[in-house]
């Protein structure tokens, strides 16, 4: 079996219609980025439609919370990229990360966490996730994250200092 991308990325464009007025990414919009670029992942990287999944197992995941830290303004005509990667699950819950950075990928503009909880529709009680579904999140989950509830903040120090040693590797200017 092949293994499976644990961080896929795609790169978007920054609408006007989502920018405030200093040509920004509005701040609640990042949150449909984010989303998007995730089932655009699943979809593409794992064969994974939410929709077929919920309706097949009769449950599916809500978030119950979400972390974000907003570092660097998306600008309006510009192309970011959207990186998104299971950190963490146990039987009924799962961490995404999702990073937005500039369209090279060097800088970190956004890093969101979004917890789920697995729950059944239409009830919306927590349930365990299957064990097809405990196979492929063992896959997926990402070893090199060390998934702590409180470290958010320290995960985002963590991100740009790589990203800042990869920069000045490649003989990047800070």
């Amino acid at each position: 079996m092949s293994r499976l991308i644990q961080t896929p990325e795609t790169t978007h464009r920054i609408y006007f219609q989502d920018c405030d007025m200093l040509g920004h990414l509005n701040n609640s919009r990042y949150f449909d980025y984010f989303l998007n670029a995730r089932e655009d992942h699943t979809t593409a990287h794992y064969s994974l439609n939410m929709g077929e999944l919920a309706r097949e197992q009769k449950a599916a995941w809500v978030i119950t919370k979400h972390h974000i830290s907003y570092l660097k303004p998306a600008n309006q005509g510009t192309t970011v990229r959207i990186l998104s990667q299971l950190i963490h699950f146990d039987n009924s819950n799962l961490v995404l990360e999702m990073q937005m950075r500039n369209e090279d990928g060097t800088r970190l503009l956004a890093l969101l966490w979004s917890e789920m909880t697995f729950v059944t529709m239409p009830a919306g009680t927590r349930t365990d996730h299957a064990n097809d579904l405990m196979d492929l999140l063992e896959q997926l989950d990402v070893d090199g994250v060390s998934y702590d509830p409180d470290g958010f903040d320290e995960r985002v120090k963590e991100v740009r200092q790589e990203l800042k040693k990869q920069r000045r590797s490649a003989g990047g200017v800070e």
